[in-house]
C-alpha cells in the first residue's frame, strides 16, 4: 500500500514542486488550498496531464478547528497520513516602525501557528504506527535575517525551534522531524521581483550565481520522507547555493 503524503500550500511554488516529486515517487498525495481558491480543479487538472494525480482538499491552516477537519476528511478518504510536508506560508514584507499588528498576526498565524495545527492531529499516530516524517519548511531568511521580514523571518525561525523540541520527543518511535531553509528559488513569488532587483541585489550574494530549482528542493523533500533518511532527525537544512554559511 502507498505511503500517503499531505503538502500543505501545494498549488504554487515549492509547493508543486514536492507535490509532483512525491506522487512520482509512488505517495498517494494530498495537498491543502485557501478555501477562496477557485482554480484547484484547474490545478487538478493541470497536474494529472502530466501524470500526477493529487488530492486537494480546502483548508485554512491558519484555523485549528479547520486544519482539524481536513485532516480528518483526508484521513476518512485515504488513510492516515505517514508524511507531513509544512510548507504553506506567505508573506507580509514592510520595515518594523510600518508593521502593523495585522500584517505580523497573518504571517505568524500562517507561517508558524499552522504547523502546529496540521501537526497537532497527525503526530500521536505517526508514534503509534512506528513510522512518520515530518517535513518544515522555512527560509533562509529564518536563519540569517532580512529587511522588512521581522514577522517572516521570526516565524520561519520559529519552526526550527518546533521541529527541535518536537524531534527529541518522537526519536525513539520512529519518525524524524526536520527543518528544510531554502534560500532564493525560482518560484513564481521570487520570479516576480524585478529583473535588475535579481542581477544587481538577491544573485550576486549567491556563490553559485543562480537561483535554486524547485526540483532541487522536491528532491531533498524526498530524501527526507524515505526511509533512507530515518537516523536524521532535528537538523535545519540550507539549501541556498552558498548564500549562507553557518
Amino acid at each position: 500500500m502507498a505511503r500517503i503524503a499531505l503538502v500543505t500550500g501545494g498549488m504554487g511554488g515549492l509547493g508543486e514542486a514536492i507535490c509532483a516529486r512525491m506522487a512520482a515517487l509512488g505517495f498517494d498525495v494530498a495537498t491543502t488550498h485557501s478555501p477562496s481558491n477557485t482554480r484547484s480543479q484547474e490545478w487538478l487538472a493541470d497536474m494529472e496531464r502530466r501524470g500526477h494525480r493529487i488530492h486537494a482538499y480546502p483548508c485554512d491552516v491558519a484555523d485549528y478547528d479547520s486544519a482539524q477537519a481536513c485532516i480528518a476528511q483526508i484521513t476518512a478518504d485515504l488513510g492516515p497520513v505517514d508524511v507531513l510536508v509544512n510548507n504553506a506560508g506567505i508573506t507580509r514584507d514592510t520595515t518594523f516602525k510600518k508593521m502593523d499588528k495585522s500584517a505580523w498576526d497573518a504571517v505568524i498565524r500562517t507561517n508558524l501557528d499552522s504547523v502546529f495545527n496540521m501537526t497537532k492531529p497527525l503526530c500521536d499516530g505517526m508514534t503509534e504506527r512506528g513510522w512518520g516524517r515530518i517535513i518544515n519548511i522555512s527560509s533562509v531568511n529564518g536563519q540569517k535575517g532580512a529587511f522588512g521580514q521581522t514577522n517572516y523571518s521570526a516565524a520561519k525561525a520559529g519552526m526550527h525551534g518546533f521541529t527541535k523540541a518536537l524531534a527529541l520527543e518522537v526519536a525513539r518511535r520512529g519518525v524524524t522531524v526536520n527543518t528544510i531553509s531554502p534560500g532564493y528559488i525560482g518560484t513564481k513569488m521570487v520570479m516576480a521581483i524585478p529583473q535588475e532587483v535579481l542581477d544587481t541585489k538577491i544573485i550576486p550574494q549567491i556563490p553559485m550565481a543562480r537561483l535554486g530549482k524547485p526540483e532541487e528542493v522536491a528532491g531533498l523533500v524526498a530524501y527526507l520522507a524515505s526511509d533512507e533518511a530515518a537516523f536524521l532527525t532535528g537538523a535545519n537544512i540550507a539549501i541556498n547555493g552558498g548564500q549562507h554559511m553557518f
